[in-house]
């Protein structure tokens, strides 16, 4: 179990779901708190954002390694830093949403993408880290950020077993005892056949912490079934509507896909229960719907029961139907109406 500010991470409580809002704000304050103010309403425990600059990501550089040039990306044709100027969200802006954020119930948290970023962030006290997938290896910032001493969380779509026992190992020595990995696909969006879900009670037996999702994938469906697999937290990119566009709009979920997420993830956790045979509780009333061993036709004491004149039909009032040929060639005891319950002290 790993406390993140008044919620708890673990099998015991329901899924802890991060809206991320990435690019979404389309370079606007105004949208972005509009972002915040929609996944309180939808009913988020987290609002998460990314801090750092083009400069702090790569050059500017618009040619060669620097440029997208694979036609099937969402981004094609644009050089990494023209993006990342446009998905970046300024640094003044952290404190106003992490503060409406927290007026709102919500955790407010952020992706680091170099120290500059974890010394920011630090400034603001924030109370976790997320560690995206393209950073998972980057052990300096791992470490780093596992210094801080606070709750760790970390993509890992791309990593083999040994990257991601390498960060793992890094991030407990440098000091994070609160660790938690999502299974993560690194493709725009992802599809559910690539999601691999049976991947996430591997995580959790291999590397003994949370694990939860940072989904790519359209629609709920994926999240929803990864609780039942052992996921205590979902991350989710969410957008006001997609239609409005912003780099990262296409994959991103609306303000409604939000709140069934929150709504069917906390079911699919409560219907998880327990190992359990037999009638619950609440379930013993409904033995009466049982089928069970009726006489359909009036009877005299003294004859034989038949297929023709015994059924096992609804309600569950008489013998169960698994002694049916037990009873069969039996004679009744008294005169029976059509009707009546079979039971034992009818029989002869």
């Amino acid at each position: 179990m790993i406390n993140i500010g008044k919620h708890q991470i673990g099998l015991e409580s329901k899924p802890f779901i991060i809206a991320e809002m990435s690019g979404n704000h389309n370079q606007s304050l105004d949208r972005a708190i509009a972002i915040v103010e929609a996944a309180a309403d939808a009913g988020a425990h987290a609002l998460k954002i990314q801090t750092y600059t083009p400069d702090t990501m790569t050059l500017d550089l618009k040619e060669g390694d620097f440029h997208i040039s694979d036609p099937d990306s969402l981004w094609t044709g644009r050089s990494l830093y023209d993006l990342y100027g446009e998905a970046s969200t300024p640094w003044e802006w952290h404190k106003p949403i992490f503060d409406r954020a927290n007026e709102l119930g919500m955790i407010g948290l952020s992706t680091p993408f170099d120290d500059s970023a974890v010394d920011f962030l630090e400034s603001l006290n924030v109370p976790c880290y997320k560690i995206a997938s393209f950073e998972n290896t980057d052990l300096p910032l791992i470490r780093r950020v596992a210094a801080t001493g606070k709750p760790m969380i970390i993509s890992t779509g791309m990593m083999t077993i040994a990257e991601m026992d390498d960060t793992v190992r890094a991030a407990r020595e440098a000091g994070c005892s609160d660790l938690i990995l999502l299974k993560c696909t690194s493709t725009y969006p992802s599809t559910p056949e690539g999601t691999n879900l049976r991947t996430i009670p591997q995580i959790k037996e291999m590397f003994d912490c949370e694990v939860g999702l940072s989904d790519h994938t359209m629609g709920i469906g994926a999240a929803v079934a990864s609780v039942c697999l052992g996921a205590t937290m979902i991350e989710k990119h969410f957008t006001l509507d997609r239609s409005d566009g912003g780099v990262d709009s296409t994959f991103s979920i609306e303000p409604s896909e939000l709140k069934a997420l929150v709504i069917e993830s906390e079911r699919a956790w409560r219907a998880l229960g327990r190992v359990s045979f037999g009638a619950s509780d609440r379930e013993q009333k409904s033995k009466i719907f049982r089928r069970s061993l009726y006489i359909v036709e009036d009877m005299k004491s003294g004859e034989i029961i038949t297929k023709k004149n015994m059924r096992a039909i609804r309600p569950g009032y008489g013998i169960s139907p698994k002694y049916f040929e037990k009873i069969l060639g039996k004679r009744v005891s008294k005169d029976i109406k059509k009707g009546t319950a079979v039971d034992w002290t009818s029989l002869s």
